[in-house]
């Protein structure tokens, strides 16, 4: 298989690599015309996560608004004909004139790196450094209006596709001042689609209106001839945050531990609580931008909180003078936290915006934490010794963990001796074209390894249903003989000694049946990955197989469908006189060469990648779905009951 892709590699390379290469093929790209022939630039991809990336942009616009304190309430607008409004109670686009001798309005629209972010007091914090976002949510519409009430009266501009349709006309008399954008996604641009999705818009809403304290934010989708509307507004800022992302968790203290201070123009809100389980939940935040990667606000917590937990458990003599410090980890083990901090001038690392570099938000931090939490802990002596006996207890459990990932490290990744005897591994050694099936039962894992292509497929039977994560620390986790046999396959170590580098295959495929155990075991291995294994979902390596539910016989021709509704179709289409149909209850009951063209066959199969597209609501669902509280999941079950379209009776 190597040989083949290094082939078509070099093919393309002679293709691809002219040799009067020269001035003639230097191409400038005029206005918005590169945002259209390089979407993915600017707003990640045009995927669902790319559509729905427009109307934040036109939403954070709003937001900076409200940071700068002149807007209170913004409307998100779903509308019957594709198309999106958002409306907020700011100030404004500026509408006189610019130094280019157009409208300041015409040049925020049109113009990339064209905003009030640059400097000068127009936003002294904000979240939209790079004044692309309006412009671009231009450049990939099919169409934009945009009303601005401002000056006394309303002042409106059309645009398409990057282009100015009809230039800023003034009109009519209002009291009122604000923006309001409607646009509707480019088609050509976005092909997989242009309908939002409500759940997802849902979310972000919920997250800024969490980190605006005292900000309304309303969403409503008119689609459909029906109207659903959803209203977030949280007086208590994170705090609220915490309480929701801890729902259905059992606390150890109810109440939030909350502290704020600003030092330097950069302003510190954290929020925290300790739950009885054993995974940590930091989210934190820059001027309303999710820093998933981290950066100095987060060091300068986890430096806080480290040494002021360890202090104060000295002080207090629950950790006596012969026992080590506690570390990060167990000081942070059951923890639910919100770090959110505004910066005049913030640095991200990297035009994802994922990381903060500013040095000095670190010391910040830290002098807030320190003198929140010490004070919490002074006048909370129950809720402390608490909170620093759970670390102790966490700290034992590591050490246990520590001699259990032993036992799973390999020594080394090319040894096939030091591999599970389960595993039927494949002949290619380079990750890069190999990938492994996670296949439920022996009776599915034989048909599975004899239907293979064996230079790159490899095969690992699972017995049963594996631990539930959910409810286990990683000491237990690691005394399950079918989690240890995974981890030890794929290579990479687990928790704190994960390595993706060391991954051995680049797709990992859960195959299981097409049934309610099917899905429970599905669940069960996402939880584990999630929990300690995230890199393999959040850099794209875990896929679900997609096995049919039907197999149509007419004569010679086999057919096979994957629900109800296709299979319907087929029998119209191919006539239903003459017809044998087989339903398949499992894996097990497909031959191998049926599990090779239906589930397998990388030129005919169906699979699901999974994705990460919300980490916050990914954690809540988990904690849910498979944690120990009853009333939350059966609360969930409730209000999705109507939404389940694939249900085994």
């Amino acid at each position: 298989m190597s040989e083949e892709i290094h082939e078509i590699q070099a093919r393309h390379a002679e293709e691809n690599g002219k040799s009067d290469y020269g001035a003639k093929d230097i191409r400038v790209l005029e206005g918005l015309e590169a945002v259209r022939l390089r979407p993915g630039m600017y707003i990640g991809s045009t995927s669902a996560r790319g559509l729905h990336h427009l109307v934040y942009e036109v939403v954070d616009n709003s937001i900076d608004e409200a940071l700068a304190g002149y807007c209170t309430h913004i409307e998100v607008t779903l509308n019957d004909d594709g198309s999106c409004t958002v409306t907020d109670n700011g100030r404004g686009i500026p509408t006189g004139m610019h130094e280019t001798g157009k409208p300041a309005m015409e040049v925020v629209l049109t113009v990339l790196h064209a905003g009030g972010k640059f400097g000068g007091d127009g936003y002294p914090i904000s979240g939209g450094l790079h004044g692309v976002g309006i412009s671009v949510v231009n450049a990939l519409s099919e169409w934009m209006k945009v009303v601005v009430r401002r000056e006394g009266h309303f002042h409106e501009m059309k645009l398409s596709r990057g282009d100015v349709t009809e230039h800023m006309r003034t009109y009519g008399e209002t009291d009122e001042t604000g923006t309001s954008v409607t646009f509707k996604p480019d088609i050509q641009i976005f092909k997989e689609g242009i309908d939002f999705d409500y759940e997802t818009l849902k979310i972000r809403m919920r997250e800024l209106a969490f980190l605006n304290k005292g900000l309304t934010i309303t969403l409503t989708d008119n689609r459909d001839g029906a109207t659903h509307q959803d209203v977030f507004h949280y007086a208590g800022g994170i705090t609220e945050f915490v309480q929701f992302l801890n729902e259905g968790k059992d606390l150890v203290d109810p109440a939030v531990i909350a502290f704020e201070g600003e030092k330097d123009k950069v302003i510190v809100d954290i929020a925290m609580q300790y739950q009885t389980g054993y995974s940590e939940n930091m989210y934190t935040f820059v001027n309303d931008i999710n820093t998933v990667e981290g950066g100095m606000h987060l060091a300068g917590f986890r430096t806080a909180l480290t040494r002021v937990l360890n202090d104060y458990a000295r002080k207090s003599g629950i950790l006596k003078q012969n026992e080590d410090n506690l570390s990060g980890d167990d000081v942070r083990e059951g923890l639910t936290c919100v770090i959110s901090v505004k910066v005049p001038n913030p640095q991200f690392e990297g035009q994802t915006k994922t990381k903060l570099g500013n040095l000095e938000v670190k010391s910040i931090v830290d002098n807030i934490v320190s003198e929140g939490l010490k004070t919490y802990l002074e006048e909370h002596p129950q809720e402390a010794r608490a909170i620093v006996e759970k670390g102790i207890t966490a700290s034992r459990a590591r050490e246990a963990a520590r001699r259990a990932r032993e036992l799973t490290r390999r020594k080394n990744a090319l040894e096939v001796s030091s591999l599970p005897g389960k595993l039927a591994d494949c002949t290619e050694k380079d990750p890069k074209f190999t990938e492994i099936y996670i296949v439920e039962g022996d009776s599915a894992g034989g048909s599975a390894k004899s239907g293979r292509d064996r230079r790159y497929q490899a095969i690992l039977p699972l017995r049963g249903k594996i631990l539930n994560v959910e409810k286990a620390r990683l000491d237990r986790v690691l005394n399950s003989d079918a989690i240890r046999t995974m981890i030890t396959a794929f290579g990479t170590g687990v928790g704190e000694d994960f390595d993706i580098t060391k991954l051995r295959y680049y797709k990992i495929i859960i195959m299981t049946d097409a049934d309610v155990d099917g899905a429970h075991i599905r669940t069960l291995l996402l939880t584990f990955f999630y929990r300690y294994m995230k890199p393999l979902i959040t850099e794209g390596h875990v896929y679900i197989a997609q096995p049919p539910l039907y197999q149509i016989r007419k004569g010679r021709q086999k057919y096979y469908t994957y629900d109800d509704d296709e299979q319907n179709k087929m029998l119209d289409e191919i006539g239903r006189d003459g017809c044998t149909i087989q339903r398949y209850k499992g894996l097990g009951e497909m031959d191998p060469e049926q599990l090779w063209d239906t589930t397998m066959n990388p030129e005919q199969r169906v699979m699901l990648k999974v994705e990460l597209t919300d980490a916050i609501e990914a954690d809540r669902l988990f904690t849910i779905l498979m944690g120990d509280k009853v009333e939350p999941r059966r609360r969930f079950i409730e209000e999705h009951a109507k939404e389940v379209t694939n249900l085994d009776l």
